[in-house]
């Protein structure tokens, strides 16, 4: 028998978050591990009269795809690849990994030539040329990742995605609007001391109409305002590898030093991807106060409520954002204990709780 909240999370999926329509052509990305959920979109969106397309892999090609390929394969984003994406209405995401420590034995610079080469596609789907949507369907590697059962695992999922968004979305929404008003932002928090400015730039609303879970809400910086130091009291993961206690510098909006405890030489490493990398391309408010714990998976970490999270390089075009980059890399900050956001002076938040 299927699993109720596994029908729930589809129709979420499918009528709030790509709001699919007859007719359409709805990509569903994923692994053999994410069947049920893969099987359960399928039979509802033919269902709709829209076309379900199949873009399944194994959960342990990837590695074997880096062991193997060569320079030029690395390089080349094949064209028929590029027109799946950009004949698509909609894309649905479902992450289903075997192993969160696969691509730990890569060399990071074979990371990222991949990165530059899928750079088109990701442009095209962050500039809003198509809808879409990127959630987790259960799997024993993400609950070992989380230190969590499988069974502990599927509820902490199920009860972070299938909510109540219309009301969540009323919230984002004033959060937003405060924001949006204002100009200098001031982060303090353990060994953090971090300003920069938002004039001229329009937040964005997460209420799951793209990943799921969602709740946030967040900006693009303006590009050389950042001064300052954060630390980060999260490991920072960057293809399955923990990064520890990250500290980065900032002047004119450029980490001018940075530094790990771990996994220094990558971090260093993505840094140096080209100029974006260096700059700050999102900041995002975690609004989601039914994800309390750390998972080392950003896609629930950004959103935890009383967090904020930076994301070095590339920033969204639809909230005003210019930078560019092959990177975009999101670090997770607690403010939940001696944190404060100020606002153009005026203490916003404080232990992660509003004051607006």
């Amino acid at each position: 028998m299927r699993d109720t909240r596994i029908e729930e999370l589809a129709d979420i999926l499918i009528k709030h978050s790509t709001r699919i329509k007859p007719k359409e052509t709805v990509l569903i990305s994923s692994t053999e591990l994410g069947q049920p959920l893969v099987e359960t979109l399928y039979e509802k969106i033919l269902a709709m009269g829209a076309f379900p397309l199949l873009k399944l892999t194994f959960s342990t090609l990837q590695p074997l795809y880096f062991k193997n390929a060569n320079n030029e394969q690395l390089d080349t984003l094949l064209d028929i690849e590029e027109l799946i994406y950009k004949k698509a209405d909609a894309l649905i995401n479902v992450r289903a990994p075997g192993n969160m420590k696969e691509l730990s034995g890569v060399e990071p610079d074979r990371m990222t030539r991949r990165m530059k080469a899928m750079q088109p596609i990701q442009e095209w789907v962050i500039s809003g040329n198509v809808r879409w949507t990127l959630c987790n369907f259960p799997t024993q590697a993400l609950a070992q990742e989380a230190e969590m059962s499988l069974d502990e695992y599927e509820d902490f999922v199920f009860g972070a995605t299938n909510i109540d968004w219309s009301a969540q979305a009323e919230f984002l929404k004033k959060i937003k609007e405060v924001f949006d008003q204002g100009q200098k932002v001031h982060l303090v928090g353990e060994n953090t001391d971090l300003k920069f400015n938002l004039a001229g730039r329009s937040g964005i609303v997460c209420d799951g109409s793209h990943n799921m879970p969602d709740g946030e809400v967040f900006y693009a910086p303006v590009d050389d305002s950042a001064e300052g130091y954060i630390n980060y009291d999260f490991p920072a993961i960057y293809q399955g590898r923990e990064v520890n206690n990250v500290r980065l510098e900032f002047k004119k909006g450029q980490v001018v030093k940075a530094s790990a405890d771990k996994n220094e030489a990558l971090l260093q490493k993505v840094i140096e991807t080209d100029e974006g990398a260096k700059r700050i391309g999102e900041f995002g408010i975690g609004t989601n106060y039914g994800i309390t714990k750390f998972t080392k998976d950003i896609l629930f970490d950004e959103k935890i409520g009383g967090t904020i999270h930076l994301a070095l390089g590339r920033a969204y075009p639809k909230g005003g954002g210019i930078n560019q980059s092959a990177v975009h890399w999101d670090m997770v900050k607690d403010l939940r204990s001696n944190g404060k956001i100020y606002l153009d002076g005026k203490l916003v938040q404080e232990n992660g709780d509003f004051k607006i």
